[in-house]
């Protein structure tokens, strides 16, 4: 177990790529099992014994969980060059079943939330039965729990002499499962440290070269009237079925209220909801005492709820429009970026660069397609769009997804910031410690339904993730 740690733009994704095959070094050699290798393509990795759970996923939106875990493997492939479906399916639901990564094995990619397409990645990996597995941030969406099986499994691996490369910005899970720790920084490796002599502050320190502040930070917030309020909220997920249960919740100013739970319990379709992207079925939102239109964007724009998504590249932002585009995707309506029918372009990138330079966006300058930037950055240029707005409301999913340590740090402020300003924050994450850092109230929700509520300086990780796993007291 040999855990790689960097920042983001530090190069653990690049590295990656090239020993999968994606990428192919300028210079330097692979030597793998004793032999010098020369990949030509991720095929060839693969058959040498390399999968890899990427970061950004690989996978087929109009595709089963199925054929995307199969994809590619010429093992399921008949004489006849035909797939047999139901026996792929049955072997699918079985491992799912045996590594605890629940997911519908019919269920089309584009009806999976984040969290569900991550355990496919994971479950295509461990279907090839790789010697070599590469881990980006496997457990971003698991309960304390279901991480805690995995990285059973995964030392079982390690026992049987597999080779487990684990990415992630989880600093205590890093302690927990890896032998040895490998620090990137700037595309060098720094150093490599025997995990049990390390600790995360030194490792964060390695990281960024500097010291970082980790964990819950002390400081009381007056709290004002509801700016949010959810009396009975249902709504429908994309496949039809209900994915909201009666929920009712509220989020005073300035408080930071949490909503924990694994991904596909109905976390995307409530902030979506809030945000009018979904339609209610049953239930009222009200912001500032105002009911709300559901069902309309500009409705929630104008109300002032501010949306943070989860799948910023997809849903954020415009990833082939300019940075400067982007910025104003909400306020391109009014002054000072149009006048009347006109878009003013100087106007609209002298704004853009403004927010570079105050949220410290590293880029060449506002012309820069979103795309580009890595997605600490990116995150940057989604918050700041959605402070410029002046919000009552801010709905932040899953907001440092992805990020390394300074870059969590970062988002944490913004958000901290946001909450002592007034503003409701309703976080939105599978990360416990995230929650445990920020929130003053947690709710968990389970099955589409809210089935807990605590106060964040009470609460454990263990009590949390046994709510969230629909255990004892769920109910």
């Amino acid at each position: 177990m040999h855990a790689l740690l960097g920042e983001n733009g530090a190069g653990k994704t690049t590295l990656s790529n090239i020993l999968t095959g994606l990428y192919r070094p300028d210079e330097g050699e692979i030597v793998l099992f004793g032999e010098a290798v020369d990949f030509q393509s991720p095929r060839d990795a693969l058959d040498a014994g390399i999968a890899m759970v990427h970061q950004h996923f690989r996978l087929v939106s109009p595709f089963s969980v199925a054929e995307n875990v199969v994809l590619g493997d010429h093992r399921d492939v008949g004489r006849t060059f035909l797939l047999h479906p139901r026996a792929i399916e049955r072997r699918v639901a079985d491992l799912s079943r045996r590594y605890g990564l629940a997911v519908d094995p019919r269920a089309r990619i584009w009806q999976l939330s984040l969290g569900e397409q991550q355990r496919v990645e994971i479950l295509k990996a461990l279907y090839k039965d790789a010697r070599i597995l590469i881990l980006d941030e496997p457990t971003a969406v698991l309960t304390p729990q279901e991480a805690a099986a995995l990285f059973e499994t995964i030392r079982a691996m390690a026992e049987d002499g597999r080779t487990v490369i684990f990415i992630s910005h989880k600093l205590h899970e890093v302690k927990a499962v890896a032998d040895r720790v490998t620090v990137l920084r700037r595309g060098r490796s720094l150093a490599t440290v025997p995990a049990s002599e390390a600790t995360p502050r030194s490792l964060a320190a390695l990281m960024v070269g500097r010291e970082i502040e980790l964990g819950r930070q002390d400081g009381r917030r007056e709290m004002g009237e509801p700016c949010v309020q959810l009396e009975g909220v249902s709504a429908d997920g994309d496949r039809g079925v209900s994915a909201l249960k009666d929920v009712s919740l509220s989020v005073a100013g300035g408080e930071i209220v949490a909503v924990a739970g694994v991904a596909g319990n109905g976390q995307r379709e409530l902030a979506e909801t809030i945000a009018g992207m979904r339609p209610p079925t049953t239930g009222t939102i009200r912001v500032a005492g105002r009911r709300l239109r559901g069902g309309d964007p500009r409705a929630s724009i104008a109300a002032g709820i501010a949306y943070v998504p989860e799948d910023r590249l997809g849903t954020g932002v415009a990833p082939g429009l300019s940075i400067a585009n982007n910025v104003v995707l909400k306020s391109y309506r009014q002054p000072p970026a149009s006048r009347g029918p006109f878009l003013l372009g100087g106007k609209i990138r002298a704004l853009a660069q403004r927010v570079i330079d105050r949220y410290d966006v590293r880029t060449s300058g506002p012309d820069v397609p979103a795309w580009q930037l890595s997605g600490g950055n990116l995150q940057k240029i989604v918050l700041a769009r959605e402070f410029s707005g002046q919000p009552i409301v801010l709905v932040a999913a899953s907001p440092t997804r992805g990020l390394d340590v300074a870059g969590i740090e970062t988002v944490h402020s913004y958000l901290r910031d946001a909450a002592a300003d007034g503003v409701g924050v309703l976080l939105i994450s599978e990360d416990l410690d995230e929650i445990l850092a920020l929130a003053d109230r947690v709710v968990v929700m389970y099955e589409g339904a809210v089935v807990g509520e605590r106060a964040a300086e009470t609460a454990t990780v263990e009590d949390l993730g046994l709510l969230m796993a629909g255990g004892e007291g769920a109910r």
